[in-house]
């Protein structure tokens, strides 16, 4: 069997390093940004003058059919097809000729396979940055079916406060806003093109690598060869971002096997978004949600075994740098599958309103109204916390509600009595970016602009 070297090889690879070395199983996924790579050579070889005219056509037409059998699965795959590269060098000489011989003239497999991934990359991340604006968008769309339904507020899993439902909804699409421009940045970053690096220190050859660039439409050429063919910095940035968005995914997915729950009853869940218990009739499982949480820790590990890799790699490229593409691939198809799936859920979720108002109105989530009451008649915030904690306290204890304690005390009175009615506390949260009806109504206007701005941004991608 014949390999890319065999001139410097007296014989063939043993089948334990072919086992081993070989990445076609999955690196074939990127035969249409190998093959768009592979045109813009050669038309860069035919314009430069190393390949004629009759030659390139030959070999564009080769790429051609070699495109559309790997499309419809017609290609032929052989034991020598080490790679999704040398697979499309060895169909496109079957059917050029000699000419096909000439494809790899000034390049190596080292520029190759980075433009490949990087191409690969930008599609990938910009697809999945529409994904996530899908979710975004379902986000707002329950927010405005919440209205100004309220629901406790948490800290430490504790009720702190209450907020508008709609507020809750958004504080999610904010943080899925950021993963959108992270994975933005990401593209930005691996918008250069390694062509003409060759291996690692460049050609001889009369390249033209701007010209490349341009053709495939990279903003920019590498500055290095050195550091470009072995740099795979985009895709550990692809990685962290693609982990903090399944961090975000996992937190909706937890709050929606909370509120799922008897003891929360805040939402129902929909037939189609939920499974049932093969022992027990009763159950109603929220797979969706937990499978979120479940893949986050999926994509942090792809993240860390990439860093873990190449930690201690020397310039310039190295195998190891084959074990970037598996955990890549696996991220991006792990958020491509979930994200539909939690758009689905959180669309069809019932919105249990009553159980959550029922929850928020405790007379204790208006203590800090209680304390801002004291602080605007004078009085320092620390001695006003202690004073509506003492009387928490002893509601708590049992000596008498928390309404009469505030009533009997003639810093507060009947006037603050009033803030502990259900639903006074939410609407007093008036300032900026808060959780009242005031802030959360400018705030969906802010988020809609948002959506609108990173619609036009995704629009720009190439």
């Amino acid at each position: 069997m014949a390999t890319l070297w065999h001139g410097r090889f007296e014989g063939g690879p043993a089948d334990a390093l072919q086992a081993l070395n070989d990445s076609l199983p999955f690196d074939r996924r990127m035969f249409r940004e190998d093959i768009a790579g592979s045109r813009a050579h050669v038309s860069m070889l035919a314009r430069v003058g190393l390949l004629d005219s009759a030659d390139a056509g030959a070999v564009l037409e080769a790429l051609d059919t070699t495109e559309a059998e790997l499309a419809d699965g017609s290609f032929a795959f052989e034991a020598s097809d080490e790679d999704i590269h040398t697979a499309v060098e060895r169909r496109v000489t079957e059917l050029a000729g000699e000419a096909g011989s000439r494809l790899h003239t000034g390049r190596s497999r080292n520029d190759q396979v980075a433009t490949d991934l990087r191409l690969w990359t930008m599609r990938e991340l910009g697809d999945i940055a529409r994904l996530v604006g899908r979710l975004q968008a379902t986000l707002a769309s329950r927010a405005d079916d919440a209205g100004e339904a309220h629901l406790p507020g948490y800290t430490h899993l504790q009720q702190a406060q209450p907020v508008l439902l709609a507020h809750h909804f958004l504080a999610h699409g904010w943080a899925l806003a950021r993963d959108v421009d992270r994975l933005l940045d990401a593209i930005g970053r691996t918008d250069v093109s390694p062509l003409g690096a060759g291996a690692l220190a460049g050609s001889s050859l009369p390249l033209d690598p701007d010209g490349v660039a341009s053709d495939l439409g990279f903003s920019a050429r590498f500055e290095n060869s050195l550091d470009v063919v072995g740099d795979r910095d985009f895709v550990a940035e692809a990685l962290f971002a693609l982990a903090l968005l399944g961090v975000h995914l996992s937190r909706i997915g937890e709050e929606v096997i909370l509120w799922s729950t008897a003891e929360f009853g805040f939402v129902g869940l929909d037939d189609a978004f939920s499974t049932g218990s093969s022992m027990l009739p009763q159950k109603k499982n929220p797979d969706i949600a937990e499978l979120a949480r479940g893949k986050a820790g999926r994509l942090i590990g792809n993240l860390t075994g990439l860093l873990t890799t190449l930690k201690g790699l020397p310039l310039a490229y190295n195998k190891d740098l084959q074990e970037d593409k598996e955990p890549l691939f696996d991220a991006c198809d792990t958020v491509r599958l979930t994200l539909p799936a939690l758009e689905g859920l959180v669309s069809t979720l019932e919105l249990r309103t009553d159980r959550m108002a029922e929850a928020a109105d405790s007379p204790f989530a208006a203590a800090t109204d209680l304390a801002e009451y004291l602080v605007v008649s004078g009085m320092p915030f620390r001695e006003a916390h202690a004073v509506v904690g003492a009387h928490v306290r002893a509601a708590l204890a049992g000596e008498a509600s928390f309404a009469e304690l505030v009533a009997g005390d003639e810093r507060l009175g009947a006037e603050a009595v009033a803030l502990l009615a259900p639903g006074a506390a939410v609407r007093r949260r008036t300032t900026p970016g808060g959780a009242g009806p005031g802030p959360v109504a400018v705030q969906r206007v802010r988020f809609a602009e948002r959506l609108a701005d990173q619609e036009a941004r995704l629009a720009g991608l190439r």
